[in-house]
């Protein structure tokens, strides 16, 4: 078995380049996951590959898909992405004058549907909190990456995909305890809000593996 983690920063998580075990998965979600699932299936001796990038929009996703996950046969590819696509409209950046997340993202699952028909695919919504980079501008933030959880469901619905609801999570752990707990900068998570995502993952991926 061989799981693919794929997205931007918060699943790069300062993933080692090279070979070295130590250090090739990062320090976010993937490698939690990676860990307990290694532990539970060790006779299987599963495979863990982490190619989330720092910076990626689903955009960029696409146009590395061939390199980074159609040649590498995952049997189950894990994507969480949508907080770059916002954070390039919100800034009125060049890279955000159109918005290309529900058109990319679609190409791209249609794609990996036709090339791999056998690899389960899991959809992380997309999440922020109140706090930091997404503060000055809560309402806009709020309603463009609503507008992104309501597509990655109806992708997931539409590919016959695993779907995995983070903001809820999020949102009742910002009742615990402030919002920077979890999201210190209202998007990158901290250890424990790495863990929450695992958890939520966990809990809707292990039944089908």
């Amino acid at each position: 078995m061989t799981v693919l983690f794929q997205g931007d920063s918060i699943t790069d998580g300062g993933r080692g380049r090279n070979d070295d075990p130590n250090h090739i998965l990062g320090h976010s979600y993937p490698y939690l996951i990676a860990s307990r699932l290694a532990h539970i299936h060790a006779e299987k001796r599963p495979q863990f590959i982490n190619r989330g990038v720092s910076g990626d929009r689903v955009s960029d996703l696409y146009a590395r898909w061939n390199e980074d996950a159609i040649s590498l046969k995952p049997d189950l590819i894990s994507i969480l992405i949508g907080v770059n696509d916002a954070w390039r409209i919100m800034n009125r950046l060049p890279s955000g004058a159109t918005d290309r997340f529900e058109r990319a993202y679609r190409h791209l699952l249609q794609e990996t549907k036709e090339v791999l028909p056998n690899a389960k695919l899991v959809l992380c919504e997309p999440f922020i909190l109140q706090t930091g980079a997404t503060a000055d501008n809560w309402p806009e933030w709020a309603a463009k990456l609503s507008s992104y959880r309501e597509i990655v469901l109806g992708l997931s619905r539409e590919f016959g995909t695993q779907h995995v609801p983070l903001q809820e999570a999020f949102d009742r752990a910002a009742t615990r305890t402030d919002a920077a707990y979890w999201l210190w900068d209202g998007v990158h998570p901290t250890a424990a809000g790495h863990a929450l995502i695992a958890e939520e993952w966990l809990s809707v991926v292990r039944p089908i593996l």
